[in-house]
């Protein structure tokens, strides 16, 4: 990939309304339609009566500081060692603490202006009035007669703003601009031991009223919440009869106590209304196809959305926070003389619209595109079968870290029942090692950059009102932690800040910003020169492999032939990994890189992941088995201008 890079177009495509209300399922590729999905049932009464025990008061945290204080990991992990002044550089030192002072009272005035503009944005905020009173009115309404009466009350609402369009060809192929907001209720009966999240008990999902209409909003509120009661007691009863049942060992709690608190942070808007030039973006770098007559698809798309998040709970946790979203993507695909698809694409993306490449910068990322779908067609297939050393670039070993370890470190709780500890093929190495001894793992969304470049990851409350925290998930090699929400799993019965979901969803151990570093870390160029062609003479091998980016399902797109005679590069296509698993992680890494590349993704919820170059020892490549399409029976339309006129 060229620049900063995010997951390949057609991993992620983009996200529309319809999939969020759907729970943030696989993202499409481009060009999709946005519409509200129907079948949501908004009927229920409310009666009875219920009285909740006095809490604690929750703890006010201040909205975060950006501009205003440094979020680098770096900063972070590393702070500046002080040593002791002399007496000679006393004058030096009053002047610093002058200097210390001014900052100071700057960096307290930038709070409290943020603070403010919150502070002011949240007594006009028609959402967060609305969530407020419904949420006191179930608290002392919401009983049914012979019913146990909720212990727990959550409203999450996603308000939704998103342009998107796309162009193929240098023709603008569709636009559309859509909002909305939904809405998630869950109500548990029961306690924090055992308790209805189970089933239909797992929550209410609905519509509520885009304008800014108090009563219109807490109506919706006020059915999707008896809705939700309803089907929890049900759930609840269930669950119980279905525990008959099952034999678990080590039982562990339905659900985490958390502590209140309250972080209202400003509202995010659009950078600018108007998105003309970049649709002429689009239509022009799509029209750089007719330098190649044998594409067969090429595309640019663009998913413009900004998302305010509100939580609240029974406990006195309330939230918001606001987040806008801007992605820009180039896409193609083309056959090679014996069948073989071949694609290519890259996107950008940044939380401004000047954080995207300038024009001249996406029209030559599209131009390089184009260049290595020629470059593959004429390009050799790889041999019937290598094995031996693998270098993966920066880039490309980002996506391996994103398919092999982030999985693996989610601690879900297992479906009802079962005995393991969670549900990945790390679930049985608690304290094992999973990774070679010079890798350490850790997640951390409290960072907003590492080593100068964006995460996107970032998030003061997760979306179960828990604080955002760093986790250490594996040192020097051993599994020490795993993500984990307010479900409970054997061993960690606490919320370490990950629980996380799409729109509608029900929150789950997300990642935030996980990244990869090694403690005996490599310059790349050594690794790619030097150590991975030393490994290929030491066993006679004419080449090792070298792969600078991945597409799907862990295949490589631009994968070289290292020749150990004299290090020039073949490029080649058509090969796949025979055993690139969690096993050869633990056992084939050998060596890493110093430098990270990030990789982004955003199902279901944003979050980057960073890995240096990674160096395995050996892995089988194979030829591609894949079935080959037929070329086409007759050349494309002819591109001359006279072509065009009538």
């Amino acid at each position: 990939m060229i620049g900063h890079k995010t997951i390949p177009q057609e991993m992620v495509g983009h996200i529309s309304i319809e999939r969020l209300i759907l729970g943030g399922a696989a993202l499409q590729r481009c060009g999709r339609g946005l519409a509200f999905a129907p079948g949501f049932s908004r009927c229920g009464e409310v009666a009875g009566e219920l009285v909740f025990e006095r809490k604690a008061r929750p703890q006010r945290l201040k909205p975060r500081l950006q501009p205003c204080s440094d979020r680098s990991a770096e900063a972070l992990r590393h702070p500046k060692s002080r040593h002791p002044k002399s007496s000679s550089t006393s004058s030096v030192a009053l002047f610093g603490s002058a200097v210390l002072a001014l900052i100071s009272c700057a960096i307290l005035l930038c709070g409290l202006s943020t603070s403010a503009r919150a502070a002011n944005s949240a007594s006009g905020d028609v959402v967060l009035r609305a969530l407020r009173e419904e949420m006191e009115r179930s608290k002392a309404k919401l009983k049914l007669e012979n019913v146990p009466a909720p212990y727990y009350i959550e409203y999450r609402v996603t308000e939704i703003d998103q342009f998107e369009a796309s162009a193929v060809f240098g023709a603008l192929r569709n636009q559309q601009h859509n909002r909305g907001r939904l809405l998630r209720v869950v109500v548990r009966v029961g306690d924090y031991k055992q308790d209805s999240f189970f089933g239909t008990g797992e929550g209410t999902i609905d519509l509520v009223p885009s304008d800014d209409d108090v009563f219109a909003i807490r109506h919706r509120l006020w059915l999707a919440t008896d809705r939700a009661y309803k089907a929890a007691s049900e759930a609840l009863s269930a669950k119980q009869a279905a525990l008959k049942q099952l034999k678990v060992d080590e039982p562990v709690d339905d659900f985490a106590k958390a502590s209140p608190l309250e972080a209202v942070e400003p509202l995010a808007r659009f950078s600018s209304p108007d998105f003309t030039s970049w649709l002429h973006l689009l239509e022009e770098a799509t029209a750089q196809y007719r330098s190649d007559q044998e594409l067969q698809s090429f595309e640019s798309a663009l998913r413009f959305t900004v998302e305010n998040r509100y939580f609240l709970n029974s406990e006195g946790t309330v939230a918001r926070s606001g987040h806008a979203h801007y992605v820009i993507s180039i896409a193609g695909s083309t056959q090679a003389s014996d069948g073989m698809l071949l694609q290519r694409s890259h996107a950008d993306q940044g939380n401004d619209l000047k954080d995207l490449p300038t024009r001249e910068k996406f029209l030559k990322t599209t131009a390089r595109i184009l260049e290595t779908l020629k470059l593959l067609r004429d390009a050799p297939v790889v041999d019937e079968e290598y094995r031996g050393p693998v270098l993966f670039s920066n880039d490309a070993a980002a996506t391996v870290v994103t398919e092999l370890v982030q999985p693996n470190v989610l601690g879900r709780k297992p479906q009802l029942g079962e005995n393991a500890r969670t549900t990945g093929k790390w679930s049985s190495s608690y304290k094992s090692r999973v990774l070679p001894d010079f890798i350490n793992v850790f997640d951390d969304p409290t960072i907003s950059t590492i080593s100068g470049q964006p995460l996107f990851g970032n998030y003061t409350l997760d979306d179960e009102g828990v604080k955002a925290q760093r986790v250490s998930l594996v040192e020097k090699g051993q599994l020490v932690s795993y993500l984990i929400g307010r479900q409970p799993i054997r061993d960690f019965p606490a919320s370490n800040g990950h629980g996380r979901a799409a729109a509608t969803a029900a929150p789950a151990p997300h990642p935030g910003n996980l990244i990869l570093q090694s403690t005996d870390a490599q310059p790349d160029a050594v690794l790619k020169k030097k150590k991975l062609i030393d490994l290929c003479r030491q066993r006679e091998l004419p080449y090792g492999l070298y792969v600078e980016t991945m597409g799907p399902s862990l295949q490589p797109r631009l994968l070289y032939r290292i020749w150990t005679k004299d290090a020039h590069e073949e490029l080649v296509r058509g090969g796949v990994f025979g055993d690139l698993d969690v096993r050869s992680l633990r056992s084939d890494l050998i060596a890493a890189g110093t430098a990270p590349a990030v990789e982004d993704r955003s199902e279901p919820v944003w979050f980057s992941v960073a890995s240096p170059a990674l160096l395995f020892d050996e892995l089988q490549v194979k030829r591609s088995q894949a079935a080959k399409q037929k070329l086409p029976e007759y050349p494309a339309p002819a591109l001359a201008q006279a072509a065009n006129k009538p």
